[in-house]
């Protein structure tokens, strides 16, 4: 069986996040970049479902421009048989759907997972886009993935509970936890990652749809304002002119 498992480089949690001075790009200078924890789900479970099948192949596909391949090399590190990397800037969620799919179809691909969405936009799009550009199903957000041959029982997250589903490959899922505990690197997986595949692909199909206007950080947290017991008026006061909550 082929996975093709999909990771985003996103800056690490703990990053302040800045702007460029025309507030129309992230800037990246002195920021860490991770693999999407979401998408590290996907990519352990990936490499289970293939180690207990005793057959199969994972592939890594990242959608980057080349210093995404730290982090491309770490998925190797963790288990990846391979990978590819698409050089191009993700512009936005259609355009990677878009390299996705393109590769998906080449590729010829049974199961397709990535994260649910990437920690830095938080979009929950692509996995559906994906799906729908291949005629194949989607299922979102996925905690749970067993396979039984060509078929996978899916548990995923609905409102107020949860649905499990049985679907035949090919298909796409979203994942988070708890499918999986994430795997890390050991030392024999970082020196046998220097040698595994990395493939480069120029990008495919249609420019980006959406473009930045601008990004803004969140207004500053004000004060605490302290209103005594007594003075019910003026709180409402300042909940209707000020908060402008009611």
């Amino acid at each position: 069986m082929k996975f093709l498992v999909c990771i985003s480089n996103v800056p690490d949690t703990t990053t302040k996040i800045t702007f460029t001075p025309d507030n129309k790009e992230f800037n990246k200078a002195g920021v860490q970049f991770v693999i999407n924890p979401w998408d590290e789900y996907a990519l352990t479970r990936a490499i289970e479902l293939k180690e207990a099948q005793g057959a199969g192949t994972v592939t890594v596909l990242n959608v980057g421009e080349a210093d995404t391949e730290p982090n491309i090399r770490k998925a190797l590190a963790i288990g990846a048989d391979d990978a590819i990397r698409v050089n191009a800037h993700p512009k936005d969620a259609f355009f990677v759907a878009q390299q996705i799919a393109s590769i998906a179809k080449d590729g010829g691909y049974d199961v397709i997972l990535m994260g649910k969405e990437s920690i830095d936009y938080n979009g929950f799009q692509v996995h559906g886009m994906v799906g729908e550009l291949l005629g194949i199903p989607t299922v979102a957000p996925a905690m749970k993935l067993d396979m039984s041959g060509n078929t996978a029982t899916l548990e995923r997250e609905i409102e107020g509970g949860k649905e499990i589903v049985e679907v035949n490959t090919p298909f796409v899922a979203s994942c988070q936890q708890p499918m999986c505990e994430p795997r890390i690197p050991n030392m024999r997986g970082i020196m046998t990652a220097r040698t595994k595949p990395l493939k480069v692909v120029e990008p495919t199909g249609d420019a980006a749809r959406t473009e930045v206007a601008a990004f803004a950080l969140p207004p500053q947290k004000q004060g605490v304002k302290l209103i005594p017991a007594e003075s019910a008026g003026e709180l409402i006061k300042l909940l209707r002119n000020e908060a402008k909550v009611i």
